[in-house]
């Protein structure tokens, strides 16, 4: 509950807030570019972007080098649990420290230690070293991240007016998935005029300075009041709120479904690619394949904050995971690489174009004071899940190859483009309100 009346969402503060609650631009609302007219949210968004761009370079390179070190899709799944499994136990509590503390401090401090264990991986990974090492400095890294996540995403959304959401999700998801072009390509390029797997993580750890400098020079709001709450209820705010709001609910219950089940590919994309198109994970054919495949995704997240800016965002979600299901099965059955290039393009677009409009759809529904604990789930969802996809699907690629559990990741998108009627779950909610508030006859 917000201990102060008038309005949850900050924007009537006094202060360094003013500026955003006064700014008025010529574009349309809602839109990537009226995103881009707030100056604070444009300097963050760049320095994400130029950090994420490391960051993909590492995610492109880690696993080829786990994978061609060992040979294993279990050990890449493993790996993969390391760097994203942390959301699942620390998203909750992280989320509870972003909505009652200085997000700005904290953010720092989750840069420093990402930085340092990211810096950590050059030196193991130039003399060799065994591969649980790298693993377990993986797993580091991916504790900052889950203690980073719920903060970083509480924090975009004050940095915009409310009206203009949905430009600003739009545009961390296309930075997000941009990264994932850049990122691919300049391994490739930078491999092939020598520069080692060991370089480029060093590459990755310098990229956290942008993020740490630019939130130097941002102020934050401080977190809204809320009625304190103690012990276990703290951990489970986030839970009851989305279990109130029929919208965030089934997204949450589909976004976790989706991920564990429909994108094991992306975390064992180097397994995927030697089995299914015969793409050595360590050749530069590969890099582009992945960059290809980002490359969709950007443009599937911003075109959520362009071409669809007037669409529904509900009516998009489920348009969204038909055609990825569809995508994903021609995926899954191609055999050839120029079948994976020409199909990785509309499969990334499907893929963020779908979890973009989620997103955006949550965000909208969510007071600021909420944000923190609920996007906690958010994550959970959505970076936690995935990993233990990839622990239990990687051991059966192993053994039968990757084409059947492909398919059935399809075939449960598919299942997903008819049950997550967001729109239907929001007007069932509002008629079970409305019965029950419904006057009796005669007063």
């Amino acid at each position: 509950m917000v201990a102060s009346a008038a309005r949850d969402d900050g924007w009537d503060r006094p202060g360094v807030f003013a500026p955003v609650h006064d700014h008025r631009h010529d574009h349309p609302t809602g839109s990537a570019r009226a995103a881009l007219s707030y100056p604070t949210f444009r300097r963050m968004w760049r320095a994400s972007f130029a950090s994420t761009v490391g960051t993909w370079m590492q995610n492109v390179a880690l696993p080829a080098y786990i994978y061609e070190r060992t040979g294993k899709a279990a050990v890449v799944g493993l790996l993969v649990f390391a760097q994203l499994g942390p959301l699942l136990l620390l998203s909750i509590p992280a989320g509870v420290i972003a909505d009652r503390f200085d997000r700005r401090r904290w953010l720092v401090l989750m840069q420093v230690v990402q930085l340092v264990f990211s810096a950590a991986l050059v030196p193991l990974a130039a003399i060799e070293a065994p591969v649980w090492s790298l693993i377990l400095v993986a797993l580091g890294v991916g504790i900052g991240n889950a203690l980073n996540a719920p903060a970083w995403g509480a924090m975009l959304p004050l940095l915009v007016r409310r009206e203009d959401l949905a430009g600003s999700v739009a545009m961390n998801s296309a930075a997000l998935n941009g990264s994932r072009v850049i990122g691919p390509i300049l391994v490739a390029l930078l491999t092939q005029v020598g520069v080692t797997t060991a370089e480029v993580f060093a590459v990755n750890a310098a990229t956290y300075l942008f993020v740490i400098a630019a939130l130097l020079r941002t102020e934050l709001p401080p977190p809204i009041l809320v009625t304190p709450e103690r012990g276990w209820r703290q951990l489970t705010a986030g839970h009851r709120l989305a279990r109130a709001n029929p919208a965030v609910n089934m997204i949450l219950l589909a976004l976790t479904s989706f991920s564990f089940v429909s994108l094991v590919y992306i975390g064992l994309f180097p397994a995927v690619a030697d089995g299914n198109f015969g793409i050595d994970e360590d050749s530069p054919l590969y890099q582009w394949l992945y960059a290809v495949w980002g490359l969709g995704a950007c443009l599937g997240a911003l075109a959520i904050g362009t071409v669809f800016t007037r669409h529904d965002k509900r009516t998009l979600i489920r348009v969204g995971f038909g055609a990825f299901g569809v995508c994903l099965a021609v995926f899954a059955l191609v055999r050839e690489p120029i079948g994976a290039f020409l199909t990785a393009f509309p499969l990334g677009f499907a893929y963020f174009g779908t979890t973009t409009s989620m997103n955006t759809v949550m965000q909208s529904s969510l007071a600021d004071n909420e944000r923190g604990r609920v996007f906690a789930l958010w994550f959970m969802a959505f970076g936690g899940t995935v990993p233990l996809g990839n622990l239990a699907f990687g051991p059966l690629i192993d053994a039968i190859g990757a084409r059947w559990v492909l398919l059935g990741g399809a075939a449960w998108a598919l299942w997903l483009a008819k049950w997550c009627d967001v729109a239907g779950a929001e007007r069932r909610a509002a008629v079970r309100a409305a019965s029950t508030v419904a006057p009796v006859a005669g007063d």
